[in-house]
C-alpha cells in the first residue's frame, strides 16, 4: 500500500526544522575554529592535506567581523583599527572532537588607500598566486559592502578564480552589513550581485542581526562535508532532494 502523502504545510514545517538543525550543527562545527599559523608569503604556508576555505575582501568590508560571527568567537580574526595593516595569511583549523577536517584561511584585506603602493602590489601577487594555485583550496568567500557594491578590485579577484570556479571551486559572496539596508535595497543589491558573481552564490549577511549567518555556516559545512548533504536530504523525505 502506498503511504499517504505528507500535507504540504506539514512537509514545509519538517523541512524548516531540518534546515534549522543543519545550521545548528554547522555553527557548532565552525565554533571549533582555532589558530594554526600565520605566513607573510605563500611559500611559508604549510602544505596541509585538508580542504581550505579562503575569506577575502576589501578592507572595511567586514571580513574579520564575519569570520568571528560565523565561528562565534570574539577575536579569532583580528580586526585592526587601521584597515589594511594585517599583512599575513592566517590559517585556522576546524573540526569536531579535536580532529581538524578543514582549514579557514583569512587573507589580508585589499584596496585600502593608506597602504603603500609597493605593499599593495606585493599582496596582489601573493593573493593571486594563492587563489590560482593553492591545491587544497575548496572554496572562496568574498566579503562585499552592499552599500558600495562590487568594486573593480573585487572584479579582478573574480577573474583570478573564474577558471577554478569553472572546474568546481565553490564561491560565495557575503553582502555584509546588510542591516544597514531596507528590504527593497537588500533585494535589489542581491539581484545585481548575483548577476556579477558569475555562478557563485550570494547571501545577505549581518553580524548585528545575524541575517544569513546560519545559512552561510551550513553552506560552508556542505562544501567540506558533501556526504552529509545527501544524508540530510534523505532525512527530509524529499524525493527530489534525495535523488
Amino acid at each position: 500500500m502506498t503511504p499517504p502523502s505528507r500535507p504540504p504545510a506539514a512537509y514545509a514545517k519538517a523541512k524548516d526544522k531540518a534546515a534549522e538543525e543543519r545550521e545548528r550543527v554547522a555553527l557548532g562545527w565552525l565554533h571549533t575554529a582555532h589558530f594554526l599559523t600565520s605566513a607573510p608569503q605563500l611559500e611559508h604556508l604549510p602544505e596541509l592535506a585538508l580542504p581550505e576555505i579562503a575569506f577575502v575582501g576589501r578592507s572595511n568590508a567586514g571580513k574579520s567581523t564575519a569570520i568571528n560571527t560565523l565561528t562565534q568567537q570574539k577575536r579569532l580574526a583580528f580586526a585592526s583599527k587601521t584597515p589594511g595593516r594585517t599583512q599575513h595569511i592566517n590559517l585556522f583549523g576546524v573540526g569536531r572532537q579535536n580532529i581538524d577536517d578543514a582549514v579557514l584561511a583569512d587573507l589580508p584585506g585589499y584596496g585600502y588607500a593608506a597602504v603603500p603602493r609597493e605593499a599593495k602590489l606585493r599582496w596582489q601577487r601573493v593573493m593571486g598566486n594563492y587563489l590560482a594555485t593553492r591545491p587544497t583550496l575548496r572554496g572562496v568567500v568574498l566579503m562585499c559592502d552592499p552599500r558600495h557594491g562590487m568594486t573593480e578590485l573585487d572584479e579582478i579577484l573574480l577573474d583570478v578564480i573564474r577558471p577554478r570556479v569553472e572546474e568546481g571551486l565553490k564561491f560565495l559572496v557575503l553582502l555584509t552589513k546588510s542591516d544597514k539596508l531596507t528590504r527593497s535595497e537588500g533585494a535589489k543589491v542581491l539581484s545585481i550581485t548575483r548577476l556579477q558573481a558569475g555562478g557563485g552564490e550570494v547571501k545577505l549577511f549581518s553580524a548585528l542581526n545575524r541575517q544569513g549567518v546560519g545559512e552561510a555556516a551550513e553552506l560552508l559545512s556542505r562544501w567540506v562535508h558533501p556526504a552529509e548533504e545527501g544524508a540530510a536530504a534523505d532525512s527530509t523525505g524529499d524525493p527530489e532532494a534525495a535523488s
